[in-house]
């Protein structure tokens, strides 16, 4: 049964610091991009930060280049979501994803909140 948790959201002051901790299970994670979507109340879901399977490049959303850093440790089966300077503008649901070789291999955590504010 494939698994993607989600943790660590939550309230936090802007320009802080908070990361986001994505654990995955019943696939072969080494073989799957990672990557990081948000959704803001009334929007879109929209894309933050992807990782790919065995090289490791990123990228990154415009709007949080520079601030995020999403990593991997396959032997772990987690990717994480290092999220710093944080903005208002930042608060929403982060949702995890997991993409295989195909459409039928696409995976997506329940959610975790994060609030940005004073």
């Amino acid at each position: 049964q494939v698994q993607l948790v989600e943790s660590g959201g939550g309230l936090v002051q802007p320009g802080g610091s908070l990361t986001l901790t994505c654990a995955a299970s019943g696939f072969t994670f080494s073989n799957y991009a990672l990557g990081w979507y948000r959704q803001a109340p009334g929007k879109e879901r929209e894309f933050v930060a992807a990782i790919h399977s065995y090289g490791g490049s990123t990228v990154y959303a415009d709007s949080v280049k520079g601030r995020f850093t999403i990593s991997r440790d396959n032997a772990e089966n987690t990717v994480y979501l290092q999220m710093n300077s944080v903005k208002p503008e930042d608060t929403a649901v982060y949702y995890c994803n997991a993409a295989g070789p195909g459409p039928e291999y696409d995976y997506w955590g329940q959610g975790t909140q994060v609030t940005v504010s004073s």
